[in-house]
Parts: C-alpha cells; structure tokens; sequence
C-alpha cells in the first residue's frame, strides 16, 4: 500500500534526523583524529626514519617542571578544561561556554626504555588533539557547589550563584595527559643532537616528532586499540 503523505513526512523527519546524528557523530574532532591515526601504521622508537609521517605510543614523561591539572591537582603535561553555565530561554535551553582553557607543555614518550621528544606549540599551534574526559563537577538549583569547585570559581572570576541567591547550573569538565599515561602522538620524525645529557638516556641523538607546514602534530590519549591501523 502507498505510503500516505502524513506518513511520508513522518519517515523523511526521521531519515534527516539520523543523517544529521551520522554527520555530526562523523565529523566530530574525535572520529577525524581517529580516522587519520588509523592511516598511520605504528612505528617503534628505535625504528624511527627521518622525514617520515610517525605514529608511535607509549607513557608520558615531563621534560621540565609538570603542569598541574586545576581541579585534580595531577600533574600533567597537557590539559584541557571547560566551564560551562546553562541558560534558558523559556521552553528551550542552551550550554554557554564561559571559559576554555588548554595548557601543553614539550613532553617525553617512554616506551621500553627509548625516549622521543614531542615538542607542541600554541601560539601558532602545531598540533591537533583529542583528550578523553576524565573528571566532570557540576552544580545546580538543588545541588550546591562544593568547596572545591567553589575554589576553581572564584579562580575564574565565576560566581556560583545568581539573581537573589540562587545557584547557577554549571559544569566543570578537564581533560589531562598524566604523568605516566600511555598515549598516542603522530608527527614527522627528526633526529635531534642533545645539547645536555637527559638522566637515563646514554645517546647523544634523540628522536623527536614535529610538524610542518603539511602536517600538524595528532595527540591523544584514546587507547591505542581505537587508533590502530586497520588490516
């Protein structure tokens, strides 16, 4: 039986429903970074040839003095943080982004023994990333914030309450490398002359990955089962 025009309208909303969640859940910053790494194979340190497109993995290690992740406290090498207040416009709400901070800082991979150096820059930026969120605050109408997120508030310049004392809906998210965390970092592969001995690490080269103009540096602390070459 032909489709009536009610229901013809009723499939179509779905069917463009369901594209739109493809493509958003597609072209999201974390499916592109790992469609990218998936193209790269993995490459062992000791292995590395340079001038070439290299995917490597292993732990985080802090080349000077680590960053300290503001709510956790962890020391890190890259972090992400984002905090957040829902407004409401009668029926309808919306998540306002009142602050976006990121830190990274040049960081070490270790893996069995070999060390490489990733140096990333923000200003201009060289690299791409995507870090899993691993801690989330939140506090609302019924749900005060606690000391500690009170704290990285007022570091902000954020008030917890509004309009005759009411608590704002906030959401505190951050997002770290730690130190010790096995990542994945892609780049173009150099060997660089060390110009003071590092602690444990008796050759004179190191191995580092960089960017140029072509190619930016991928970071990420997704598991390494997700970011592996396709067979």
């Amino acid at each position: 039986m032909p489709l009536s025009g009610k229901s013809s309208i009723i499939i179509l909303v779905i069917l463009s429903f369901a594209i739109i969640v493809f493509l958003f859940i597609y072209y999201s910053k974390k499916q592109i970074i790992i469609r990218t790494l998936k193209k790269i194979p993995f490459t062992r340190i000791g292995n590395i040839q340079t001038n070439r497109l290299t995917k490597t993995t292993g732990k985080a290690q802090a080349i000077e003095k680590p960053l300290i992740a503001p709510y956790s406290k962890r020391n890190c090498v890259f972090y992400t943080i984002k905090i957040e207040q829902e407004k409401k416009n009668g029926k309808s709400s919306h998540w306002e982004n009142l602050i976006n901070e990121e830190k990274i800082q040049s960081f070490f991979i270790e893996k069995d023994s070999d060390l490489i150096m990733i140096n990333p820059t923000q200003n201009p930026k060289n690299y791409k990333s995507y870090l899993v969120v691993d801690k989330k605050v939140t506090s609302g109408i019924f749900n005060n914030a606690s000391p500690k997120f009170e704290s990285i508030l007022k570091q902000y310049d954020i008030e917890s309450t509004g309009l005759f004392g009411f608590n704002k809906t906030l959401r505190y998210t951050e997002a770290i490398i730690e130190l010790g965390e096995e990542i994945t970092v892609a780049g173009i592969a150099k060997w660089k002359n060390l110009d003071k001995p590092i602690p444990g690490y008796s050759y004179s080269k190191i191995a580092t990955l960089i960017s140029n103009q072509k190619q930016k540096l991928i970071i990420t602390d997704l598991p390494k089962e997700d970011v592996s070459k396709t067979p």
